[in-house]
């Protein structure tokens, strides 16, 4: 056991934002223009959660009971989700300040040295058992400073938006998406990549070297924030395991429990461990 009883540590880092979900009704179609008329009751029903490496972190924390810091971007991103609350579907999603500054090394290197301060300007120390680089693409992480934290470190954990190239080799283990891998297969399964991608298939699963894991077919409320979840008890039952299948199984078990419910949330430590998945 580590820090505060948790059973690892881990670093997250990448961009974060706060998910707001704006429930209303759809009343009918505009007459000036093909576009629905989206109405709220007097006082909007919001749920606002951290989006992003903001859920990653939430997923590491609560469901899976591991201590965990942020290095994020200091600039307010914001998703605004418009969702129709008798049908469950969401209308139209509005993002604002969608780009960040790039991190600077100085304090990444801090951390990864374990020379940071708190706010309190108290000197800390951790050993991350692991990284995840949460990167969505919106400038905090270059690829220089991707290739750098993987070619300094061990068990990172590397879920990027952008097109995989030589920044990504020395990541442990790269979680992509069947889209991005089907753009850039070529590349990647002659250039080492091939024991280190586990590619998602939504509802089939997902892939590892030449071997398909099934997932469990469930009825799917809400898929945002899933992928977060996934690299989060990847993470977990690596730790665990040290057993690539294994931590499959617990990733892919947890996701399929938070595509049942709608928006984005994060199943509590306690209830995994009622249901025997931890």
């Amino acid at each position: 056991m580590s820090k505060n009883n948790q059973d690892y540590s881990v670093l997250v880092i990448g961009e974060t934002c706060e998910d707001k979900f704006m429930h209303g009704y759809i009343e009918r179609i505009s007459p000036e223009a093909p576009v629905p008329i989206f109405k709220t009751d007097v006082k909007p029903f919001v749920i606002t959660n951290p989006g992003m490496a903001g859920n990653v972190a939430e997923n590491t924390k609560h469901s899976f009971n591991m201590f965990t810091m942020v290095l994020s971007n200091e600039e307010p991103i914001v998703k605004t989700r418009f969702v129709d609350y008798r049908s469950g579907q969401m209308v139209l999603r509005w993002d604002e300040h969608d780009i960040c500054k790039p991190v600077n090394r100085e304090p990444l290197s801090r951390l990864l040295n374990n020379k940071w301060r708190n706010p309190d300007g108290q000197k800390g120390s951790i050993n991350f058992d692991a990284i995840i680089i949460s990167d969505y693409c919106k400038g905090f992480l270059e690829e220089d400073m991707i290739r750098y934290i993987c070619e300094n470190n061990t068990n990172v954990f590397l879920d990027t938006k952008k097109k995989l190239g030589d920044f990504a080799k020395d990541a442990d283990f790269i979680k992509i998406n069947e889209l991005e891998y089907r753009k850039n297969h070529d590349y990647l399964d002659s250039n080492g990549f091939k024991d280190k991608l586990i590619v998602t298939l939504g509802s089939k699963g997902c892939k590892y070297k030449d071997k398909i894991y099934e997932v469990e077919q469930v009825p799917v409320k809400d898929v945002s924030g899933a992928g977060d979840t996934f690299i989060a008890g990847l993470v977990r039952g690596w730790l665990d395991t040290n057993n690539i299948n294994s931590a499959i199984d617990l990733a892919q078990k947890v996701t399929t429990l938070v595509v049942q419910k709608p928006t984005v949330v994060h199943i509590p430590f306690k209830e995994l461990q009622s249901k025997g998945i931890l």
